[in-house]
């Protein structure tokens, strides 16, 4: 009996979860760009970058979201004379976002993130004798941040991320801050 009512009072659950969702659905696509500063840690060198980022996502409803992003970094330099290194990165990836509307409004969200990169270092030499070179991996990406919604269509958002760089010669991590803008259409 009690295998039952469980089974009943699930499905129940189920069901109401499901209408609630088809009833309030806001799968609302945004483009966004962003300025990123990066600094990473490395074989015995700490570099720093200033990239841009463009990203095409959507919010499924208030509370989840998914973002496509490509991020291209300037170049850090490092060193002295012909022991000077140069180094830049692209990177291209997925994440997911979890927000937490606060106010009566529900313009301000806190917000949380994890997602994935594939990220491509390039680094050159002053010294002509040493070759560069790419080496590629994966970002594991996770971050903390905050939205505002200025009207229907135009939002900000600033997020502080830890970036694990796996498979990536002299890279172990990096942390990045961003801000920027969303249009929602």
């Amino acid at each position: 009996m009690k295998k039952t009512l469980f089974s009943a009072a699930a499905a129940l659950s189920v069901f109401a979860t499901a209408a609630y969702a088809e009833e309030n659905f806001d799968y609302l696509p945004y483009a966004g760009i962003d300025y990123v500063y990066s600094n990473g840690t490395a074989d015995g060198m700490r570099p720093n970058y200033n990239s841009g980022s463009i990203n095409i996502g959507t919010d499924y409803n208030r509370f989840f979201g998914t973002e496509l992003f490509y991020q291209y970094s300037d170049s850090s330099s490092k060193g002295h004379n012909f022991d000077r290194i140069k180094t830049s990165f692209q990177a291209a990836g997925l994440d997911m976002y979890g927000y937490l509307p606060l106010g009566c409004d529900r313009d301000f969200a806190l917000l949380g993130t994890a997602g994935i990169g594939m990220y491509d270092f390039k680094k050159s030499y002053a010294d002509p004798s040493v070759s560069g070179g790419h080496d590629h991996g994966y970002g594991y990406r996770a971050g903390l941040g905050l939205t505002y919604a200025l009207d229907t269509n135009w939002s900000v958002r600033a997020v502080a991320r830890y970036v694990g760089l796996d498979q990536i010669e002299d890279y172990d991590h990096m942390m990045e801050y961003s801000a920027g803008i969303r249009y929602t259409f």
